[in-house]
């Protein structure tokens, strides 16, 4: 779980607008901040297949995040994989 502080720098980064918590850019974001915490609590538990099987869950539910960001703005898409590093 990331902290209360580091989710309102990550919405403020990402937000559209002054309040915006549901845009696909924040929660594409929100989900990779979790994503990263989630791939170094594994790191140190290999044996947590409970919270493994939820990191498979998140990755699985920003990929179609991401998917429909590309197909509604492909420009947006773009600049958020380039500032999250998503693409390699």
């Amino acid at each position: 779980m990331i902290s209360k502080d580091k989710k309102t720098e990550v919405i403020g980064k990402f937000a559209r607008k002054d309040g915006d918590t549901g845009s696909p850019e924040v929660q594409i974001a929100i989900l990779t901040e979790r994503i990263k915490e989630l791939n170094e609590h594994l790191n140190t538990h290999p044996k947590d297949h409970h919270s493994r099987r939820g990191l498979l869950k998140m990755v699985g539910r920003r990929r179609s995040l991401l998917a429909y960001l590309r197909d509604k703005d492909i420009e947006g898409y773009r600049k958020l994989i380039a500032e999250l590093g998503l693409r390699k």
